[in-house]
């Protein structure tokens, strides 16, 4: 049976990464129907939006996304694009991986993180308008006690499922009482309910000096989203960058994969971007499909490629972004 999977090459950068992972999943022998579909700022014009409704409607009649990144544009423009799929697909879980890889110089070793992400509400729902244009804007920042409960909850079931051991809620609740005093204490709820996982919490500045001086004492941050963004770059730079670091979007029965880095346009065409984070994603993304020893198979051959400085620049290479793929695929191919 092959796996039909929606696939966004995205724009910048994006359309030479997702390649690059394609041709890893397909080294894998899985098989895979894809459904390529358009968005991003290369389609405005074509469409008059950077995300058409037949991409949304595609991921929901797949149920599964793999997808490039995507520009979004700096202080004016168009909404983001990935915030706009969120919201629309109620994906309201980010995970974001940061492990250790053989052949990256890091600080610490043994580094395994999981950062999960409310997506849906906080500062990123975009509720902002100008109060004195040019002088003064206003931005609320909504928390609420169910979107809260979730993504606590879906920390905690990611962790009994993936056997880790223990979840840290990452909040400000010390001056932003009111709503991040009510995240806490929800989390705090829904801890009483897994007592087989430890959890404790930590105020984010606190979080932040912890993750540099001492990563390895934690295991899954569970975070409100502007606070699991960042975060989650800062645990990224733990293991040698956002080129390296995957993830992916969770609803109730819909999922998007994605890198957690941008999409460079700059280097666009280039052939120097890193694609092992896309290819790390599409490995995260056959484990949700059900084809964990495929996705450990790419796992492995990232670390040998590493290892062997088959990769590019940003990590010791001094392959292309299309020959680090080739030699990916070729490992897996292999075994």
């Amino acid at each position: 049976m092959a796996y039909r999977i929606t696939l966004i090459p995205g724009d910048g950068t994006g359309p030479e990464l997702v390649t690059a992972a394609r041709r890893v999943l397909e080294a894998t022998g899985v098989a895979f129907e894809w459904d390529v579909q358009e968005a991003g700022a290369d389609v405005m014009g074509k469409y008059g939006t950077p995300l058409p409704e037949q991409v949304l409607a595609s991921i929901r009649a797949n149920k599964v996304a793999l997808k490039g990144p995507i520009t979004t544009p700096i202080g004016t423009g168009f909404r983001s694009v990935n915030v706009g799929l969120r919201l629309a697909l109620d994906l309201y879980a980010n995970v974001r991986r940061a492990r250790t890889l053989k052949g990256i110089p890091v600080c610490h070793e043994g580094v395994d993180l999981v950062v999960v992400r409310e997506n849906t509400e906080c500062l990123y729902a975009g509720i902002e308008h100008d109060v004195i244009p040019n002088v003064a804007a206003e931005s609320i920042r909504i928390i609420t006690r169910q979107a809260s409960e979730r993504i606590v909850r879906f920390a905690f079931d990611y962790a009994r499922a993936n056997g880790r051991r223990k979840v840290t809620a990452v909040h400000k609740a010390n001056i932003l009482k009111a709503t991040d005093g009510l995240y806490l204490r929800v989390a705090q709820e829904v801890a009483a309910h897994y007592p087989d996982i430890e959890f404790n919490d930590r105020i984010v500045d606190n979080m932040a000096m912890q993750l540099v001086q001492r990563p390895y004492e934690y295991d899954i941050l569970v975070c409100p989203n502007l606070f699991g963004d960042i975060l989650s770059d800062l645990c990224s730079g733990l293991v040698g960058g956002l080129g390296v670091a995957p993830g992916a979007n969770f609803g109730h029965d819909i999922a998007v994969f994605e890198p957690v880095h941008g999409s460079a346009p700059k280097y666009a065409g280039t052939d120097r971007a890193n694609p092992l984070a896309a290819i790390l994603t599409a490995a995260m993304m056959l484990e949700h499909t059900g084809a964990p020893a495929a996705a450990q198979r790419i796992e492995r051959a990232v670390d040998e490629c590493l290892a062997a400085e088959e990769c590019t620049a940003d990590v010791g290479g001094r392959l292309g972004t299309a020959a680090t793929g080739d030699a990916v695929a070729r490992r897996v191919a292999r075994v």
